[in-house]
């Protein structure tokens, strides 16, 4: 395998250990008041871990981040299974961006009968999902154990380096114990992060048992959104609770509805804990596109889309929300860039239409 000089200046950048770093001038992606940060899932085509993660940010000029597990288990000692990078992906799925499900979307096919599910990819093997099922025991015991030393160390280290984590992904589960909700509220707060992130629930007991578990903890759980249900959907959750709030997606909900997601926006400002930022071009006419989750039209570079992100902006100043909207990452690195060049790109279009 060859690299081009940028490239090698990048693995050479992301193996300085974090500490090195810091003398540098801290970042800061606040621009007219609007608190622009990261989703670390926009990453995942690089080296994942805590420190690599951190030195993207401080590359990038991003000042806060919604950390997805994986980096923050990893850098804890989790013992996560074979083959998974820092963000997680199994190897079938880590492919150029724009090429992967959104965080928290199951795998592909992931539940589909016979010898391949719908996406393609072959059913496991009944000794495969035994060594599937170990591995998420020993994950599970561990999230039971580990102190939350090793979290409020990787807080400091961000924050020293001026970084803010605003936000923790770890999805709970019907399946998860009570003890394991607890540890994902407690990795929260050890984080400084004022709200969990999730997909949007479908089922009526999930939603509940989560909404009552932020209550129980009087912190937020805010859930990210793909254009399920329009309005009437958003309605459904946030009366569940008042520690429920949405992260809401404004590429992906114009990108399934054709819809402008400004008027949403202003009207649940006080439900919403973060905001998902990507340019979508939006459904086409003939409907395609629009069965589910993740439908509808193409991810683009920004700018070459036709999601209103200048005119959510600008509103975001204008109303002086304080919620910090994450650049996630998603539409295809074009040939002759990379991954860190194109987020600067999106971290210029925030700052131009914010100054």
């Amino acid at each position: 395998m060859t690299f081009t000089r940028r490239e090698l200046g990048r693995i050479a950048l992301a193996s300085i250990p974090a500490g090195q770093v810091l003398a540098a001038a801290k970042p800061n992606s606040i621009f007219g008041g609007v608190r622009i940060g990261v989703i670390t899932y926009s990453f995942r085509a690089l080296p994942g871990s805590a420190e690599q993660t951190l030195n993207y940010c401080l590359e990038c000029g991003i000042s806060g981040v919604e950390m997805m597990s994986n980096v923050a288990e990893s850098y804890a000692g989790a013992p996560l299974p074979a083959g998974r990078g820092g963000f997680g992906q199994p190897p079938a799925r880590a492919g150029a961006a724009g090429s992967q499900a959104g965080p928290g979307q199951p795998p592909p096919g992931g539940a589909a009968g016979g010898a391949q599910g719908r996406g393609g990819r072959a059913q496991m093997t009944p000794e495969q999902q035994e060594a599937q099922r170990k591995a998420a025991e020993a994950l599970r015991e561990w999230r039971l154990s580990v102190s939350m030393d090793k979290y409020k160390a990787l807080r400091k280290m961000y924050e020293s380096a001026g970084v803010q984590i605003y936000a923790f992904k770890l999805p709970p589960t019907m399946q998860m114990s009570d003890d394991e909700y607890s540890y994902i509220w407690n990795v929260t707060e050890a984080l400084g992060a004022d709200h969990v992130t999730m997909e949007l629930p479908t089922d009526d007991a999930l939603l509940k048992r989560v909404a009552d578990f932020a209550a129980r903890r009087k912190l937020r759980i805010a859930f990210h959104t793909h254009g399920q249900g329009g309005e009437s959907g958003f309605e459904r959750v946030l009366a569940a609770s008042k520690y429920t709030a949405l992260n809401f997606d404004v590429g992906h909900f114009y990108g399934v509805n054709g819809l402008s997601p400004v008027p949403v926006m202003v009207k649940y400002h006080d439900r919403i804990a973060s905001l998902h930022l990507k340019d979508r071009k939006g459904p086409s006419s003939s409907g395609e596109g629009r069965g589910g989750p993740g439908g509808g039209g193409p991810n683009m570079p920004w700018g070459q889309g036709e999601t209103p992100l200048v005119e959510v902006l600008q509103t975001m100043k204008k109303n002086k929300y304080r919620f910090w909207a994450s650049i996630e990452y998603e539409y295809q690195t074009p040939e002759g860039s990379d991954v860190l060049t194109e987020i600067k790109k999106c971290v210029e279009f925030c700052r131009k239409a914010l100054t």
